[in-house]
């Protein structure tokens, strides 16, 4: 079915949501992204899809106005983030949710398109004005001494990339995807939620490292490790996600600053 552009219903750092067709919308990339993020990430949505993940189906692929977009069902439902500032959902309800969808992604089948850590980090480091030469050589030389790694990671879940549908929460957002150990999803929890963390006007700023406890902890019971462990299986994957947040630029110069540090910081002691 051949929609057109409707009403805006939701916008990103790269992306604005469209209405398109019944039941469908559109993720029309902004004026300047590279074609080949949007592809990348249709490509990985369709895998996922395709092995049963908690992805929304791609439904086909379009360009208006020089802009390409991905037609994907459309996920009826507030984000989690949503309901966390409306105070509709606890930290730890919401932690809850979100160690059950990590939960389920590690036991999904990868799909051999999707890139091992390697390949992934190897195209984060071709970013230009992202991460710097001497951190990235540095990174890639930690990935080889990981033990291997070969698991479904989405390397983006949080509270703005979760759907509350009628029928169970739904993960959006796939182009991070990548082939790890699931330890390596939880460390990007934990960047996410305390190194880049910003709490909106009127939130408690600690409400986004309570939240990131109560993922950890709900899911080392889960996966029936002590937290201990878990924090020690996230430990070398802190330095690769810190760089990482330096490819995707969303970061304010001071911020910036020390995430380089500490990646410096952590190379120069061996990892």
């Amino acid at each position: 079915m051949r929609g057109s552009l409707g009403e805006k219903v939701g916008e990103g750092a790269v992306s604005d949501i469209h209405a398109w067709a019944p039941g469908q919308v559109l993720k029309l990339f902004k004026a300047g992204v590279p074609r080949w993020i949007g592809e990348h990430e249709a490509r990985m949505t369709r895998a996922v899809f395709a092995v049963g993940g908690l992805a929304p189906e791609v439904l086909d692929e379009v360009t208006l106005d020089g802009r390409f977009g991905i037609v994907l069902q459309r996920l009826e439902g507030p984000t989690l983030r949503q309901r966390l500032l409306a105070r509709a959902t606890t930290s730890e309800q919401a932690g809850a949710v979100l160690a059950s969808l990590y939960t389920s992604v590690h036991k999904t089948p990868s799909p051999p398109e999707v890139p091992s850590l390697r390949e992934w980090f190897t195209a984060a480091s071709r970013i230009p004005d992202g991460i710097p030469k001497h951190i990235a050589t540095g990174v890639l030389a930690l990935i080889e001494r990981l033990p291997p790694g070969d698991g479904l990671c989405h390397a983006d879940l949080h509270p703005g990339n979760v759907i509350m549908t009628a029928d169970g929460p739904r993960i959006i957002d796939w182009v991070a995807t990548v082939r790890a150990q699931g330890a390596l999803d939880l460390a990007r929890c934990h960047v996410t939620l305390s190194d880049l963390v910003y709490a909106p006007e009127g939130v408690d700023p600690e409400q986004p490292r309570a939240l990131n406890a109560a993922v950890q902890s709900e899911y080392a019971r889960l996966a029936g490790m002590s937290p201990a462990a878990l924090t020690a299986a996230m430990k070398p994957y802190l330095p690769i996600l810190r760089a990482f947040a330096l490819a995707e630029g969303a970061t304010n110069p001071a911020r910036r600053g020390r995430l380089v540090q500490s990646v410096e910081a952590t190379l120069r002691s061996g990892g």
